[in-house]
């Protein structure tokens, strides 16, 4: 690997994650992303990039920078995204960040401005370096990844074509080749309400849902176990949300039940939903009083395209560099794959734009939006010397 240490110091790295949670960019504040958004601009302006914003709504904007090469060598894109979750019940301060025992507390740290802040200072980096390279380097700053993934989804609408990419979410020493695609389903049973006196009269919409969940788990929970991928696990469902009726004394006549569905190559939006409405059509002939709606709940879906699998492609030349940077840094050619983790963008640029993509970035998972979401400070600063030497190798140096 390359030393870059000459070229940037922790404090620095540890500034520049710190300035990006201080500005609060959750989908309850006004403009959402707007501001810290901005900021990434004027920081890209002042440092001599090649920096354009992209409108996504409302005073929403992705903000691409560049990092141009020579035209001839493979083009690489980082692709980070500026939201968090809302703070919730933090028990630190979400918005005024602190280091402690190596430590940087606050509300996206972690998830995902650490890696966001890694990646800007990366493309300083090579330019402080004199670095030339051959292929072109774009970073991706997009919007709303925490919720319907419009900024990627823009990025992905526009047609871009990049020879390998990098999602920088949280991986810690390691990485992922691929995740889960992603729907929530929401099924809403329809019953007959009725006093709780006379309930023989009724139609019970929670007994119905009952029924559902008791036949899912007989003939399709054991389907999905089978459904396995090398780089992402099983296909896998949650409960999530079950609510409905009125009061205790009164038959319920609603209820609707939520869930969480993962899948895997090989199933599609389509293939899932039709599972379970199958179970409620073979539901439905066995009792004419059960009856139940399935739909994709509109909080959870894209605007056009679909939370996809991140195809993964172990022999990518950008999963190869990614495998490369890190043996070296580990002493091991044992490098640690993480094969489950939750959906990234990198589902959207690899099934839509057909763009290898790793998922490598600092930080922990299991640190995502905790109520004391924090980041390692050595993962902060080895991830910019990581992405500057992946970027070396991939795009190919100009002097060898």
């Amino acid at each position: 690997m390359i030393d870059f240490s000459s070229y940037y110091t922790a404090d620095e790295i540890i500034g520049l994650t710190s300035e990006l949670v201080r500005i609060p960019s959750h989908c309850d504040v006004p403009g959402r992303e707007a501001r810290v958004g901005d900021y990434i601009y004027d920081w890209a302006v002042k440092n001599g990039f090649e920096v354009k914003k992209v409108h996504v709504e409302g005073e929403r904007n992705n903000v691409y920078i560049s990092l141009p090469g020579t035209g001839d060598g493979p083009k690489l894109l980082f692709n980070g995204h500026i939201d968090t979750v809302p703070p919730y019940d933090m028990i630190v301060e979400p918005f005024n960040p602190v280091v402690k025992d190596g430590r940087l507390y606050g509300r996206g740290s972690n998830d995902m401005k650490g890696g966001v802040a890694c990646m800007m200072l990366a493309l300083l980096v090579l330019k402080r370096a004199g670095i030339r390279l051959k292929g072109d380097i774009l970073f991706t700053a997009v919007c709303g990844e925490e919720e319907e993934s419009d900024g990627t989804e823009i990025f992905v609408l526009e047609g871009n074509r990049y020879d390998g990419a990098i999602v920088g979410e949280p991986s810690g020493y390691g990485f992922s080749l691929g995740n889960r695609g992603l729907e929530w389903i929401e099924i809403k049973f329809k019953g007959k309400t009725m006093h709780g006196g006379q309930a023989q009269l009724g139609v019970n919409a929670i007994s119905k849902a009952s029924k559902f969940i008791e036949r899912v788990a007989e003939k399709l929970e054991p389907v999905l176990k089978t459904r396995t991928n090398e780089y992402m696990g099983p296909a896998i469902m949650n409960y999530g949300r079950i609510f409905g009726g009125d009061q205790v004394s009164t038959v319920a006549g609603e209820c609707t039940l939520q869930l969480d569905r993962r899948y895997v190559p090989g199933e599609t939006t389509e293939t899932v939903l039709k599972e379970y409405q199958d179970i409620i059509d073979e539901l439905h002939a066995e009792d004419p009083d059960f009856n139940a709606v399935i739909s994709l709940m509109p909080n959870g879906q894209m605007k056009t395209l679909a939370h996809a699998p991140a195809v993964a492609d172990p022999e990518a030349k950008i999963n190869k560099c990614i495998t490369k940077v890190l043996s070296q840094f580990l002493k091991t050619d044992d490098v640690p794959i993480n094969r489950s983790r939750g959906w990234t963008d990198a589902g959207v640029l690899s099934t839509y734009l057909h763009i290898p993509t790793g998922i490598f970035g600092p930080g922990l998972l299991a640190n995502s939006h905790t109520k004391d979401e924090n980041v390692p400070v050595d993962m902060l600063y080895n991830f910019v010397s990581f992405y500057a030497n992946i970027a070396c190798d991939f795009c190919e140096r100009e002097d060898g």
